[in-house]
């Protein structure tokens, strides 16, 4: 099992990852995004989600129902974090995912994926609480600034 299936592994068991995995993830996935143009085509089957504001068991269930990546596309119309308890584990889990089936995952930007935002509704803190550090907020928010198609 290489690392990225047993990081995803992981992730859907809600478990975190290691600071260092975090950043990992979040270049590789903004290697994936920079090649990537604001306007996605999707093809049918997809299945489509939004506004998981980071209901980590929420997104578990919509897997369950709409059947596990890569078996289908998915296309997640943004506000991945905030308001949830585990919008980090809900945001990595989808970069994740992205990283490892990248024409499979569209990851749409919503209005919540911003800094500014992010400050306010909770996914700061919950970073600053997991991890004792800032940095895995700013990875997470530097994938961000990237081509996840605009809100």
């Amino acid at each position: 099992m290489c690392d990225l299936d047993r990081q995803i592994e992981q992730l859907k068991n809600c478990e975190p990852l290691k600071e260092f995995e975090v950043k990992a993830l979040c270049l590789k996935a903004i290697e994936i995004l920079v090649e990537e143009s604001n306007v996605q085509r999707v093809d049918a089957p997809v299945t489509i989600c939004g506004d998981i504001h980071g209901q980590f068991y929420d997104l578990k269930e919509l897997f369950k129902v709409g059947v596990d990546c890569p078996k289908t596309n998915y296309l997640f119309l943004g506000d991945f974090v905030n308001r949830g308890l585990y919008s980090v584990e809900t945001f990595l889990l989808l970069l994740a995912l992205k990283v490892r089936y990248p024409d499979r995952i569209t990851l749409i930007r919503g209005n919540h994926e911003s800094r500014q935002i992010t400050q306010v509704y909770g996914f700061y803190d919950e970073c600053l609480c997991k991890y004792d550090s800032m940095n895995v907020w700013k990875y997470c928010t530097d994938v961000f600034d990237y081509s996840l198609g605009s809100y």
